[in-house]
């Protein structure tokens, strides 16, 4: 792979929902961290193909990494409100959640979310979705509204939706380990 050649340029060829060269954007950009900024800028690009695939990337690179994208958080949380590009949309409504926010970031998020769930993209709502079950995990106190949700769309979702509710329900009510410890000890006393 060449490393003198751009994001951008790496990130062109390729229809508007094809993933072209993200595993190799990918590499690159985990071999040198520096390269981030020329993605991360990548998703405010005019070509919605070029926005789209950077934003597959750094989907992709925030999985094992999300710290890596923390000192963007406020430009992305601006994005995932803004972006109308369905492909854009559903990596952003995974990416978010992994950032670190705080409880009013992470409300402004599920707000975006929850209007996401109105989206025409199957896979856009199952995303949405997606991202409102890891939000509870830093703001706990939306936990039994996204649990209502996860049941609605596990009953009356799109087959992809109601695959993702069950999924996503089976952890979200599981009880914690320090949970499950506590009942065991009850039963004893």
């Amino acid at each position: 792979m060449a490393t003198k050649e751009s994001i951008h340029h790496m990130l062109e060829p390729g229809k508007r929902l094809d993933a072209g060269r993200v595993w190799e954007v990918v590499e690159l950009v985990d071999g040198q961290p520096g390269k981030l900024a020329q993605l991360v800028e990548s998703l405010w690009d005019e070509d919605h193909a070029i926005a789209n695939r950077a934003a597959d990337a750094l989907e992709r690179i925030t999985r094992e990494r999300p710290a890596r994208a923390q000192k963007w958080k406020e430009p992305l949380l601006g994005l995932l409100a803004e972006a109308t590009e369905k492909k854009l949309r559903w990596n952003l409504a995974l990416l978010i959640p992994r950032l670190k926010l705080t409880v009013p970031e992470c409300r402004r998020a599920a707000a975006v979310l929850r209007a996401y769930l109105d989206d025409k993209s199957s896979i856009v709502k199952t995303a949405a979705l997606h991202g409102l079950a890891d939000l509870t995990r830093q703001d706990p106190e939306s936990l039994p509204e996204v649990i209502e949700l996860l049941r609605v769309a596990g009953r009356s979702g799109t087959p992809a939706m109601r695959a993702r509710s069950r999924i996503l329900l089976e952890k979200l009510e599981q009880p914690s380990s320090e949970q499950r410890s506590r009942t065991s000890l009850h039963m004893f006393t």
